[in-house]
Order: structure tokens, then C-alpha cells, then sequence
């Protein structure tokens, strides 16, 4: 039997432990949760970035790059498929899959471009590939070959000065939420879900603004 055919029978017993509290205040619950997972589960800062458009839901896999009680910040192309899908739709979704942990975190809320300032400090610590890259590729639009991305990358590179500068459309954008859904498995499929809601977009420190509740697997 191959792994496609035995998909209905594939599952993980997950062994969380039951919990009848989060916390009011989303900053420090993020941030202790992440503190907990980082130690076992690769790349803890990998989350799903969920936009729309016009054909529909959209999502890919992006760094988390800063947090903060302000929101959750990640680094990209605006001129790529997301930057534009932002620019229309700025309401968007995370996902953060930490299944070694059997826990996930999901938010909603709206997405803003973040200070330049703040930009160009996070660029300036990237590895020099890294920042000549930013600048060679034309995010999502059509390549016709490896090579034209690969001679894009080494015209990028003779032109680039030290330090390299960053492109005015590259950059951050900030995810302010307004709902987060902090989920922790358990046995039987019994999972505890947690959401913790604000009426509007509100700092993560904030516990005033926040309420918790307890929902169905």
C-alpha cells in the first residue's frame, strides 16, 4: 500500500496535556508558547500566510522575522503575488503548524507595511546573498529558465554596492490581529482550542481588550 492510499488510516494519538487556561493577554501567551516549542520543533518562525483576491484564498509559507506587542512581522517582495493581494486585501490569516509540539496558533487581522526605518534594519542584517537576491528577483512574476534567474542574480551582484542597499519595494508588513486561536492536542481527537478575541485590531499587551474562550474541538 502506498502512503496515498493510506491516508485514511494515517494518524497521530497526540498526548497533550489538558488545560483549562489561557491567558487573557495574547503577547505573553505567544511568546510562552513559542519559548516551549523553539527547543524541539524546526523552524518555529515558519507560518502560513493566508491572502485573497479575486480567485479566491491564497497561501504560502513566510518567516516570522519580529514580534512584538504590536503584531507579528515578516519580510517580503510588495511588488509579489501577497504584497499585492495585501495592497487590495489587507485582512489576512496566520497559521503557525507546530505539529513535534501538537500545538498550533492561528490569527486573524490586517496587515500594514511597517516604517522604513524598521525595513532597513531588519535588510541589514540579512546575509549579503540574501539582500542581492531581494533585489535580482522579480518576486512571482514568470522566469524562462534557471539560468535567467541565475544571470538576474549576477547582474544584481556586479551592481551591488557595500553595504548593499535595500530595494524601495522590499519590506515589512506588520499583522495586527484581532483573533488568535491557540490549539494544543489531546487524546480521542479531544483537542483543547482556545480563542481569544478583541472587538477591533488591539495590542497583543493589552489584556483589557481581550477575551478568552474555550471552543469545541
Amino acid at each position: 500500500m502506498s502512503h496515498l492510499e493510506s491516508l485514511a488510516t494515517t494518524r497521530t494519538e497526540y498526548q497533550g496535556n489538558s488545560s483549562d487556561v489561557v491567558g487573557e493577554n495574547p503577547f505573553e501567551q505567544f511568546s510562552r508558547w513559542y519559548e516551549e516549542v523553539a527547543e524541539h520543533v524546526h523552524e518555529p518562525n515558519a507560518m502560513v500566510v493566508s491572502t485573497v483576491d479575486e480567485d479566491g484564498p491564497d497561501s504560502r509559507i513566510v518567516l516570522l522575522k519580529e514580534f512584538s506587542p504590536e503584531g507579528f512581522v515578516f519580510f517580503t517582495n510588495y511588488d509579489s503575488m501577497k504584497g499585492r493581494q495585501i495592497a487590495e486585501h489587507p485582512h489576512v490569516a496566520l497559521v503557525f503548524p507546530w505539529h513535534a509540539a501538537h500545538r498550533q496558533v492561528r490569527v486573524r487581522g490586517v496587515a500594514e507595511r511597517v516604517p522604513a526605518q524598521q525595513s532597513d534594519a531588519y535588510f541589514a542584517v540579512r546575509p549579503r546573498g540574501s539582500q542581492i537576491g531581494a533585489i535580482a528577483s522579480r518576486q512571482s512574476q514568470p522566469v524562462g529558465s534557471r539560468e535567467e534567474l541565475d544571470e538576474a542574480y549576477a547582474r544584481a551582484e556586479a551592481a551591488a554596492g557595500a553595504p548593499v542597499v535595500r530595494p524601495d519595494n522590499w519590506g515589512g508588513y506588520v499583522v495586527r490581529a484581532h483573533t488568535l486561536e491557540f490549539w494544543h492536542g489531546s487524546e480521542s481527537r479531544m483537542h483543547d482550542r482556545f480563542q481569544v478575541k478583541a472587538s477591533q485590531v488591539s495590542r497583543l499587551d493589552d489584556a483589557a481588550a481581550w477575551t478568552v474562550q474555550r471552543l469545541f474541538p
